[in-house]
């Protein structure tokens, strides 16, 4: 050991004695300090302007796409070859190697000796970054520093894999300029060879695990894994390892078919370490982030945990269909990390993707009109370089499962070993996959009884089946809206009463939303025996059409008040009411609190107000109203388009915060009835689910969240809700900025550069 240090003492003499590895260092902290002080600054300003932060200052400052460390880390590669180039190239150019090969030392001591001195070089590196990171823990408020001191963690291993790559480099010639070059296309390699071979199943599973790419990505994330943690190693062994044997084979020649059999055996002990390393069962991970971010929420391991079968994940590609870029060979692993999050917590996950091809995309039968899907089939499969034949035909994929309610597009389904299966989907948004809580809606559905949502038909209600704008199809039953009851865990039917029949058992919610045509007495005794037993309701009114609605709500102590609220404003129609959520919805949701905090609302263009009384034996609290200025119940005006929409309190029309939706609830023996009353039925149509508005946070899609998750008592859709961020504030002043960047950007540099002359005078002097 004693040796390894001298030598690495003596080439950390010779590196700083030199200006390259002082050069490196003040580029590496300039750039650095630039890309910290811009987001440090970015985040400041942001606070100045009075804006919330409602995301970690943290993340902010060093992870995501633009990121400090990740900005770090991808110019990385530059810096380490101009530091490695020399190590033995310049031993081999100088002739000193000689003096080392008569010399009592090994060539693992070599080897070890320069390898350390760039361990050490690194540190010298990451303690540039550590400045930051103290600058940032003492000025933002709850900075997250085990996460930060993860990142750090990551990159340092980053530079040292790097670093063994370089030096085996340079044991293999003496021109430090070829050294450098051919470090640079290894490193160029090992980040893009992730890609390639991914067609073929064998080579898919190698090429995916060299690839160096991201492996420093988990470590800045805030997650220390141990099979990115192993891969750092196994990549260093194996490079210095390979060093070892160049240089003992540079003192002594040996038998060449030895020489061959020692390259064997290492490179297929690295193989079979990463293989065993990468296996979930063997796997450990470190959620360093503070509020768990990388971890899946308790929730969803509570899921995991009942789930005690084997899970199947099975993936239906359609090479016609949309999306099926996602699942091709290419990107199978890709696609496989969506899961990685689950597979740690319930390792005998399978993934199994079954290809086929059926029925063009509209978008593809709009550019091949007149040609078969088979004929298609095989043009894109000629593209993509793959063989039809690993394509299941429409008749085989048939026998196999009915893709047709899903419209034959990209789609996975899990199964358990008795047969129980839930299809989940790919969504029609900027995030695409689905995210925590489908999947584990998803989950939940195989290991409990579903609840079914059943929407009222037969009086002009709301259609859950019709795209119309005032229509249901988007929150109920649309595939490819993340946010519709079927992706959330619920089983949705439409339901017409008839003479004869109750309203049956297994419906948990009734729907029933802006009837049109008034119930009758048999319907409504029906739905007083249906909430007689406990059953919950969901119900909408219109404006227009309180005769109709208020012989249902009556009954529960409530009634849809006369007129149509207005909230004139020059941007909007007079009668677009901005709903504010309430303490009371605060209390019974701790999502509807986020909202109330991040001042959201929800929007109902034409709404009603809602009176109602305790006397019905149920607990009624308002979770939206009004505004309590400029709002009030319009009486008067009939033709809010063309008329003028003004207060006149000589009728009635008062200014003051009306209620627009309402939740009822009792006890009733071991469970708790539920009924929401909303003055709207706009609020989660078609139309209004996709409308934007500028200047106005709506958050409707909300609304459907968490008044079902109350109406099943928190069983759907699944809360994956986490802890607010709490470093969400700087202490510092925007004017004081230009001196933390002349600090970072100028003085610190500087002081490197001080260094480095002194280094430099000092050696002259000697």
């Amino acid at each position: 050991m004693r040796k390894i240090l001298k030598i690495a003492g003596n080439e950390l003499r010779a590196l700083f004695c030199s200006p390259v590895a002082w050069f490196i260092l003040v580029i590496f902290a300039v750039q650095a300090g630039m890309t910290f002080t811009d987001l440090f600054k970015s985040v400041l300003r942001q606070q100045f302007m009075g804006e919330p932060i409602e995301f970690s200052i943290t993340n902010a400052l060093l992870t995501g796409m633009t990121g400090t460390f990740t900005v770090i880390q991808q110019y990385l590669y530059l810096y380490v070859p101009l530091l490695t180039m020399g190590l033995m190239s310049r031993e081999f150019g100088s002739g000193s190697i000689k003096l080392l090969y008569s010399s009592p030392v090994t060539a693992g001591q070599i080897i070890w000796g320069k390898f350390l001195s760039m361990m050490i070089y690194g540190l010298i590196l990451m303690g540039v970054l550590l400045v930051l990171v103290i600058f940032a823990s003492c000025t933002v408020e709850a900075f997250d520093i085990p996460a930060a001191l993860s990142g750090l963690l990551g990159l340092y291993l980053l530079t040292c894999a790097y670093a063994a790559i370089g030096l085996y480099m340079s044991c293999l010639t003496s021109y430090q300029v070829v050294a450098a070059v051919g470090t640079l296309a290894v490193l160029i390699v090992l980040n893009f060879i992730g890609s390639v071979g991914q067609d073929i199943a064998f080579v898919r599973e190698i090429t995916y695990w060299l690839s160096i790419k991201g492996r420093a990505t988990v470590f800045i994330d805030g997650l220390i894994c141990s099979e990115d943690l192993l891969y750092f190693m196994v990549v260093i062994l194996f490079f210095l390892t390979l060093g070892i044997m160049k240089i003992e084979a540079h003192r002594a020649k040996r038998n060449q078919i030895i020489t061959v059999g020692r390259y064997v055996t290492v490179v297929a002990v690295t193989v079979m370490l990463g293989y065993m390393t990468s296996r979930p069962t063997f796997l450990w991970y470190y959620d360093t982030t503070a509020r768990k971010t990388q971890t899946l929420t308790e929730e969803s391991q509570g899921i995991l945990e009942r789930m005690k079968d084997d899970l199947t994940i099975v993936t239906y590609v359609n090479l016609l269909g949309d999306n099926s870029s996602y699942g091709m060979p290419r990107s199978l692993k890709s696609d496989m990390e969506n899961f990685k999050p689950y597979i740690r917590f319930k390792p005998n996950i399978e993934l199994k993707y079954v290809y086929y091809y059926k029925k063009a995309s509209p978008y593809i039968r709009e550019r091949y009109a007149d040609v078969s899907d088979r004929e298609i089939a095989e043009k894109y499969a000629d593209q993509m370089k793959l063989s039809l034949k690993s394509f299941l035909s429409p008749e085989e994929i048939e026998e196999q499962v009915d893709l047709a309610p899903e419209g034959f597009r990209f789609v996975r389904q899990l199964v358990l070993p008795d047969g129980s299966a839930t299809f989940l989907r790919l969504y029609n948004d900027m995030f695409v996959h689905p995210m925590e809580a489908e999947v584990s809606a998803a989950m939940k559905r195989l290991i409990m009884e579903v609840p079914k949502v059943a929407c009222l038909t037969g009086h002009g209600e709301r259609d859950m089946n019709n795209v119309g704008d005032r229509d249901y199809y988007a929150f109920a039953k649309n595939p490819t809206f993340r946010y519709a009851l079927v992706n959330n865990g619920f089983d949705v039917i439409a339901y017409r009463m008839t003479d004869g029949e109750e309203i049956p058992e297994d419906i948990r919610i009734l729907v029933i939303a802006d009837m049109k045509q008034p119930l009758t007495e048999s319907e409504l005794e029906k739905i007083d025996r249906y909430v007689a037993r406990g059953g919950n309701l969901l119900i909408a009114g219109e404006p227009g059409r309180q005769e109709v609605m208020n012989p249902l709500v009556e009954r529960f102590g409530v009634q849809f008040m006369s007129g149509v609220l207005v909230q004139p404003s020059k941007d909007f129609d007079a009668d677009l009411i901005r709903g504010e959520l309430t303490k009371d919805a605060a209390e019974m949701s701790l999502n509807y609190a986020d909202l109330l905090k991040k001042k959201r609302v929800i929007t109902m263009p034409g709404a009603t107000g809602l009176s109602y009384t305790m006397d019905k034996g149920f607990t009624v609290r308002p979770v939206l109203t009004t505004c309590d200025t400029g709002c009030w119940n319009e009486i008067e005006t009939r033709d809010l388009l063309n008329e003028p929409v003004v207060l006149n309190p000589v009728v009635g029309e008062k200014e003051c915060a009306y209620p627009i939706a309402l939740t009822l609830s009792r006890q009733m023996g071991d469970r708790e009835q539920r009924i929401i009353v909303l003055g709207d039925a706009d609020c989660i149509s078609n139309s209004e689910l996709m409308m934007y508005r500028k200047g106005v946070k709506a958050s409707n899609f909300s609304l459907i969240t968490e008044s079902f998750r109350w109406l099943t008592d928190g069983e759907f859709p699944v809360n994956t809700r986490r802890p607010d961020p709490e470093d969400i504030s700087i202490s510092l002043e925007l004017s004081s900025m230009k001196w933390v960047k002349i600090m970072f950007v100028g003085v610190f540099p500087l002081l490197l550069i001080a260094c480095g002359i002194l280094v430099w005078h000092r050696r002259r002097g000697r």
